[in-house]
């Protein structure tokens, strides 16, 4: 049997930021200041809310307590995570704490966190990647409005984490058939969206892609980039050659297009500061993403691939 789980109501397409029906007193929690905030709260329409905007990013546990420890007595009729991911996890784990329902609006399209079970929060200082059903959102809003105004890398950042996370999502071993059929469409409408200068297909194709690899799991292009992202890297940037080189490893179908989509994007090859082989136990360490990767992988396979990547032999 294949269990999949998603929101049980989501909003989206044109229009559905502000056509959608937001509960009164409802709690809306973000990272951003007043004067973007102040706009979309406009744009949503919503009265009578309260606002938490002091969401760090890559928040803490520390960040859920505040929100709780704050809004606990005032009884907020649900709480609405509007933002990137970190506003987004905040409310995933803060919401059930405090008993309520929980609206998911992404402004940056990439980790499908809307979609997903998953919740990434720091404790003592180090990321720790959180899975349980309590997570999911009641509710999920997904309109491409957002675009407008995002800095461009961050948009390639975003929708390369996207690619990465449908390809590696269809090829783990922990999907099913309609996981891979969702992963696939995602795939399918990105890759044609980023080749077309499409951008306003993005939200859409990152949706699909939470809704396949939430259900599954990312694999060994997602450990790879840890090594990267633990060195400053953007988590889009390293994904587009440790993907990449993750998948020709794999033998997967999706290596030339993956391939093909970040040399259009246009990412810089990436410089691995640290040692080699200190990198490679680190990654193999990451049994999350190892154990699910399509063929086994050994520690010299990890040592082959980082060297890839620091030659540049995608």
């Amino acid at each position: 049997m294949h269990t999949v789980r998603i929101p049980k109501v989501i909003n989206f397409g044109d229009g559905a930021l502000g056509n959608t029906e937001y509960p009164k007193n409802a709690l809306v929690v973000t990272t951003v200041p007043p004067e973007l905030s102040d706009k979309w709260l406009a744009k949503m329409g919503i009265k009578d809310y309260m606002l938490y905007d002091k969401v760090k990013p890559e928040p803490a546990i520390e960040d859920v307590n505040a929100v709780i420890s704050q809004f606990k007595d005032k009884n907020p009729s649900c709480l609405i995570g509007l933002g990137g991911g970190s506003s987004m996890d905040v409310v995933k784990y803060a919401a059930p704490e405090l008993g309520k329902e929980k609206i998911l609006i992404p402004t940056t399209f990439g980790t499908g966190a809307e979609m997903t079970t998953y919740c990434v929060l720091k404790f003592d200082g180090k990321k720790k990647l959180l899975h349980e059903d309590k997570f999911l959102a009641d509710m999920a809003v997904v309109d491409s409005y957002f675009m407008d105004g995002t800095p461009e890398q961050v948009i390639k950042n975003s929708v390369c984490d996207a690619c990465a996370q449908a390809t590696e999502g269809h090829d783990s071993k922990l999907g099913n058939d309609l996981t891979r059929t969702l992963c696939k469409q995602a795939f399918d409408i990105l890759y044609k969206a980023i080749i077309n200068d499409k951008p306003a297909q993005y939200p859409y194709g990152s949706m699909l892609s939470g809704m396949g690899f939430g259900n599954c799991s990312t694999t060994l292009g997602h450990a790879l980039s840890y090594v990267f992202s633990n060195e400053g890297v953007p988590h889009g940037y390293s994904l587009s050659s440790c993907t990449t080189v993750a998948h020709k490893h794999n033998k997967s179908i999706f290596y030339d297009r993956f391939k093909e989509i970040t040399e259009k994007l246009g990412f810089d090859k990436l410089e691995l500061k640290g040692d080699i082989s200190e990198a490679a136990d680190t990654v193999m360490t990451d049994r999350g993403h190892l154990d699910p990767n399509p063929i086994p992988i050994s520690k010299q396979d990890v040592i082959k691939c980082l060297e890839d990547i620091k030659s540049g032999n995608l």
